[in-house]
């Protein structure tokens, strides 16, 4: 049977990084960051990743991680939607690492994974953030929106004979303007000089980097989960603080409809997310469903939830200010990474024998 609770090493890893995350990433701070310096806050991936140890969750003990499981990386993950936090965790800690993994042991590799383990280095995988787990993945040239490879020290780029780690000085990274500012996109060209470290045949890269996206498309609904529960919160504490008429709007039958239909469809989200995460911790055989079934429901869910967050908060959820523009625009941004809606939707057809639809 599928286990959905979370265990008490998975909520004492939540209270750990939600009191981090309380301290240094406050979400009202956030688009004020984004007119400065930037988002993203490289101490704050520190203690992230090195102090807690979150980065090396999904790598074993023999190679300096923390022998977890996609569980509990699911658990960071949704402390990291909840906060909309710009920090490299799904594409370095879970694709990249992933894909890494799925090499099986591998010498090459598993230096570059100490390192990633304990977040000394990040790796993004050079693939556009839209690549499903089963979408071919460009093999030669430019890659266009690869996700946070404007911070990547590696960068696992997909070749016509293997995968292939090549240092970023190695690598022409040129920043694109995103819908989702936390996020940031980059089209990236390996330079002509460049060799890199061949890690993989090209079967066997193929293997490996589904298995990484197929992680990142199931702990993505994790992430997809925390935004939406943050969202449904923040609606009910300003509805409830809000008054018109004398009494607080969250009192007004059709806005009490609207947040109970939400926190049913949240409730449904996290037991999506939650299979997902445990499908891909047991390694079992309906990974591939449970990671479509997750995507092709959570990416709405969050998109609804932070829609109505920012409809219920009124003019102030229109306003820069407010991070409620942030989470609707992770959302959408969302409902396109790892495959979108549907994607999966069609691999759930063919999961399950469906006929394909006429075109």
């Amino acid at each position: 049977m599928t286990d959905l609770l979370y265990s008490e090493a998975e909520s004492d890893l939540r209270a750990a990084v939600r009191a981090l995350l309380a301290d240094r990433a406050d979400p009202a701070a956030l688009p004020a960051r984004l007119e400065g310096a930037g988002p993203y806050d490289a101490e704050l991936w520190n203690a992230l990743a090195g102090d807690i140890g979150a980065a090396g969750l999904l790598v074993p003990e023999k190679l300096g991680g923390q022998g977890a499981s996609h569980r509990e990386a699911a658990v960071v993950l949704e402390e990291l939607g909840r906060a909309v936090t710009p920090l490299p965790y799904l594409t370095s800690s879970v694709v990249a690492t992933g894909t890494l993994l799925a090499l099986g042991p591998s010498d090459p590799a598993a230096p570059l994974l100490a390192d990633l383990a304990a977040g000394r280095r990040t790796a993004v995988l050079a693939v556009p953030l839209t690549a499903g787990p089963d979408t071919p993945v460009p093999a030669e040239g430019a890659t266009a929106a690869v996700a946070d490879a404007v911070l990547a020290d590696v960068l696992l780029v997909p070749r016509p004979d293997g995968l292939y780690a090549v240092d970023a000085a190695d690598v022409a990274v040129r920043p694109q303007t995103p819908l989702d500012l936390t996020r940031p996109l980059a089209s990236v060209e390996v330079l002509p000089t460049a060799s890199g470290t061949r890690l993989a045949d090209a079967d066997a890269s193929r293997a490996a980097v589904r298995a990484g996206l197929l992680a990142g498309a199931g702990l993505l609904a994790s992430e997809q989960l925390g935004l939406a529960e943050w969202c449904l919160e923040e609606a009910v504490r300003h509805t409830r603080t809000r008054h018109q008429f004398n009494r607080p709007i969250g009192s007004f039958q059709a806005l009490k409809h609207r947040m109970a239909e939400l926190w049913l469809e949240v409730a449904g989200a996290r037991a999506a997310a939650r299979n997902a995460a445990d499908a891909l911790a047991a390694d079992s055989p309906e990974a591939p469903l449970a990671v479509a079934v997750a995507q092709a429901y959570c990416s709405r869910v969050a998109v609804h939830a932070a829609e109505e967050c920012v409809q219920l908060h009124g003019g102030t959820g229109m306003t820069w200010e407010h991070p409620a523009h942030l989470y609707l625009k992770r959302a959408k941004a969302d409902q396109l990474a790892y495959g979108s809606a549907g994607h999966h939707k069609d691999a759930l057809a063919a999961l399950v024998d469906l006929p394909a639809p006429t075109p």
